[in-house]
C-alpha cells in the first residue's frame, strides 16, 4: 500500500479520481430509478452521460429531460457539481469541516487541480470557492426561477432555474427543456440570455482570476495572469458577437426573423457558449459555414485556466499569439503588460496547444471511419467539442456508433484533465539530464 501510494503522483490521483467518479455516476444512471420509464439505460448509454456531466461537457445521446426521471437528473446534476469544481475542492472542504489537518501530499493535489505554482494560500482558495460558487448560482437560479415560473408551475421553475445555473456555471450545458431544443426558446430574451451568459462567463474564468478580482479592493493589483485571462476574454468575446451578428444577420434559420435586439442577444450569446458552455440558443445545424468554422476556433480556446472549462485556455492562445509578434518584431522576449515571460511557460503553452491540434485531428480521422453518411464538418466539430468540453453538437452526438461513443468519451475524459496532467500521468517522473548536448541548428521557415 505504501509502495503504492508513492507511485501515485498528483496527476495520477486527479485521473484516478475522476475515473472513479464516473464509474459511480455510470452505476447510478443504469439504474431503473434514473430513467422516466423505468428501464435501464444501456451501459454505454450511461458511461456516455456520466462522462459528458463529470467533465462538464454537455454531450448527450438520450435527451435529459426525456429520458431522465428526477433522481436521474439530480445525479447528473451532481457529477457536474463536483466535475466542474474538481473532487479534490470537495475533499478539501470535508477534511475542512471535519476539522482534519490538510497534508502536503493533499496540497500538492490542489495545486495541480487549480494548476497553479505555489501550494501557498490553497486551503482559503478552497473556502472562498465554495462561498463563491454558492453565492453566484443562487443568484443565477433565483433569477432564472424568476423568469421560468412565467411559464411553468412554481415549484418547476425554481427547479429548473437551480438546475440550469449550475449547470451554465460550470460550463456544463445540460439543459432540461427536451428534445434536444436547449435555451432555442429563449433566443431573444434577455433575461434568460444575459443571466446565462454571465454564469458562463464568471464560470470560465477561473477561480484564481475570481479571488484576485475579490482580493483586489485591498491589493489594488492584478497578476499577469489574470490581466491575460479578462483581457483576452473581452477581445474574444466582443470580436465573436460582431462577427456572428455579421454573418448570421441574414440566415432565416437564425437570426434572420428576429429584431435587432434579438439579434444583437443571439449573436452575443453564441459568441460565449462555444467558450465552453455547450447549451445554445441557435440551431447549431442552420449556421453558416462561417460561423461554424468561428465556432470550432472558439471551442479549441476553450475558458480561463483553473476553471470549470475547457480547451487549450485563454492564456496558451494569448501567450502563443503574443510569442509569434514577437517573432516577427524581431524582439527576443515576449512581453505581456511589461512582464518577461519565462521560456518555460512558452514552452508548456506550445505543447498544450499542439498537443490538442493533435488530438482534436486524431479524433477527427477516426470519426470518418466509425462513422458514415455525415459531410466531414460534423466529425471535425464534434472532435473539437469533445476535446473542448464544450457539448455543442451539430446533431451528430445521438447518431455515433458505440465505437464512436467511446471515441468521444475518451476525447471528454482527456479533454478535462488537459493532456498535460494526462501525460505526467501516464509517463514517469521527468529526472533532471545528467548532461546536455552542444547546440544545433535547423532551418525554420
Amino acid at each position: 500500500m505504501k509502495r503504492l501510494k508513492e507511485r501515485l503522483n498528483p496527476a495520477k490521483v486527479l485521473v484516478l479520481g475522476f475515473a472513479i467518479l464516473i464509474f459511480i455516476g455510470t452505476f447510478l444512471l443504469t439504474l431503473p430509478i434514473a430513467t422516466e420509464d423505468g428501464n435501464n439505460l444501456t451501459f454505454l448509454d450511461a458511461l456516455f452521460t456520466a462522462t459528458s456531466a463529470t467533465c462538464v461537457t454537455g454531450l448527450v445521446v438520450v435527451d435529459t429531460a426525456d429520458t431522465f426521471s428526477l433522481f436521474g437528473e439530480i445525479v447528473i446534476l451532481a457529477l457536474i457539481q463536483i466535475g466542474g469544481l474538481g473532487f479534490m475542492t470537495f475533499a478539501t472542504f470535508l477534511f475542512v469541516l471535519l476539522g482534519k489537518k490538510i497534508s502536503l501530499k493533499e496540497r500538492l493535489l490542489l495545486k495541480e487541480a487549480f494548476n497553479t505554482n505555489s501550494t501557498a494560500g490553497l486551503v482559503k482558495l478552497v473556502k472562498r470557492i465554495i462561498i463563491f460558487t454558492v453565492l453566484i448560482e443562487s443568484i443565477g437560479g433565483i433569477i432564472l426561477a424568476i423568469r421560468f415560473s412565467f411559464d411553468m408551475p412554481i415549484g418547476q421553475a425554481i427547479y429548473f432555474g437551480f438546475f440550469h445555473a449550475i449547470s451554465n456555471f460550470n460550463n456544463a450545458g445540460f439543459d432540461l427543456m427536451g428534445k434536444f431544443n436547449s435555451l432555442t426558446g429563449y433566443v431573444d430574451d434577455p433575461f434568460v440570455v444575459l443571466t446565462v451568459c454571465s454564469l458562463i462567463i464568471v464560470g470560465g474564468l477561473g477561480f484564481i482570476v475570481i479571488n484576485e478580482l475579490y482580493e483586489y479592493r485591498e491589493t489594488r493589483t492584478l497578476s499577469v495572469h489574470t490581466k491575460v485571462v479578462l483581457s483576452t476574454t473581452v477581445v474574444l468575446i466582443v470580436g465573436a458577437t460582431i462577427l456572428i451578428f455579421f454573418f448570421e444577420y441574414g440566415n432565416p434559420k437564425t437570426l434572420g426573423p428576429l429584431s435587432t435586439t434579438g439579434k444583437g442577444l443571439g449573436s452575443f450569446f453564441h459568441s460565449i457558449t462555444p467558450r465552453t458552455a455547450g447549451a445554445n440558443t441557435l440551431s447549431m445545424a442552420d449556421l453558416t459555414h462561417a460561423t461554424l468554422f468561428l465556432t470550432i476556433f472558439l471551442m479549441f480556446i476553450g475558458g480561463g485556466s483553473g476553471s470549470t472549462a475547457g480547451g487549450i485556455k485563454v492564456t496558451t492562445f494569448a501567450l502563443l499569439m503574443m510569442t509569434a509578434l514577437s517573432q516577427l518584431k524581431g524582439k527576443e522576449d515576449v512581453v505581456l503588460f511589461k512582464r518577461r515571460i519565462v521560456i518555460e511557460n512558452i514552452l508548456k503553452a506550445l505543447t498544450v496547444a499542439m498537443s490538442g491540434i493533435m488530438i482534436v485531428v486524431m479524433v477527427t480521422f477516426l470519426l470518418t471511419f466509425t462513422e458514415n453518411g455525415h459531410v466531414f464538418l460534423m466529425y471535425l466539430f464534434e472532435a473539437t467539442s469533445a476535446f473542448g468540453t464544450v457539448g455543442l453538437s451539430m446533431g451528430l452526438t445521438p447518431d455515433l456508433s458505440p465505437l464512436g461513443r467511446i471515441l468521444i468519451i475518451l476525447t471528454m475524459f482527456v479533454g478535462r484533465l488537459g493532456p498535460l496532467t494526462l501525460g505526467f500521468a501516464i509517463t514517469k517522473r521527468r529526472k533532471k539530464e545528467a548532461y546536455r548536448y552542444t547546440k544545433g541548428n535547423i532551418m525554420i521557415g
